[in-house]
């Protein structure tokens, strides 16, 4: 088993980055309404709506005539076959795919490139724990030792600070209570946070948006869950984690 590697936050992974094949649409942002939809102007004038896999506000990440990329699943069954994955945010590009973080932190660790989660035999995902929950990414070692990896993916920065949720979340405070029981069950618990950005230097809880879901995430980190935070290299047809930055409870 390999010895787990600590990193200092700053400090860059330069994870390999997860391909993305699927075909690619490049457009302007109209509007993101319904939660799940996502007018886009293509570039010869067509006007398609893509289904936005974010249940977020995505504040901050939705500015009208936003440059945007869309992915083609190539399921013409589906109602709406594009979907929107990227929005260029002054100069940088954010993913909004929320689906694509758990697995890139999956990949990542089986490769052995997060330190902090270095030192496992066995990677799974989307493991049913506590109360009718399922784990992001369960670590096992062969002598039974387990970690559990909760991933929160955040769009929204502020200055240079990356802050989570950007919107009041029962789900997520839920899933805190959940890791702060792993702990006291004598096994590992980790809160992700995966940044979808590169431009944030350190990370806080949205408290203005959800001061619940901060004071969650304090009494969890007291409790011993560990809060870690990533940024992450986005380009038009991959992503890749970047970097760990400092968390500011």
């Amino acid at each position: 088993m390999r010895a787990r590697r600590r990193r200092a936050a700053g400090k860059c992974v330069y994870s390999a980055p997860m391909e993305l094949p699927n075909p690619m649409l490049e457009g302007r942002l109209l509007r993101r309404y319904k939660r799940f939809l996502a007018d886009v102007e293509l570039a010869d004038g067509t006007v398609v709506t893509a289904h936005c896999p974010n249940t977020g506000s995505l504040l901050g990440c939705k500015q009208e005539g936003s440059r945007v990329i869309l992915r083609d699943s190539q399921k013409p069954e589906r109602k709406l076959p594009l979907v929107f994955q990227t929005i260029e945010v002054e100069g940088t590009l954010v993913n909004v795919d929320t689906s694509l973080p758990n697995a890139v932190v999956f990949e990542a660790a089986q490769a052995g490139e997060i330190p902090e989660l270095d030192g496992y035999d066995a990677f799974r995902r989307e493991v049913k724990y506590g109360v009718n929950s399922r784990i992001d990414v369960l670590l096992e070692q062969d002598s039974g030792a387990r970690c559990y990896v909760e991933v929160k993916s955040t769009t929204l920065v502020r200055g240079r600070t990356a802050l989570f949720p950007d919107a009041v979340t029962a789900r997520g405070l839920k899933h805190l209570g959940e890791l702060a029981g792993v702990v006291r069950e004598g096994q590992r618990a980790v809160q992700f946070f995966f940044v979808s950005r590169a431009d944030a230097e350190e990370f806080r809880p949205a408290e203005d948006i959800d001061p619940q879901y901060a004071a969650g995430l304090r009494e969890a980190a007291a409790a011993g869950v560990e809060v870690l935070a990533y940024t992450s290299r986005v380009a038009p047809s991959s992503i890749r984690l970047d970097r760990r930055i400092p968390v500011r409870l």
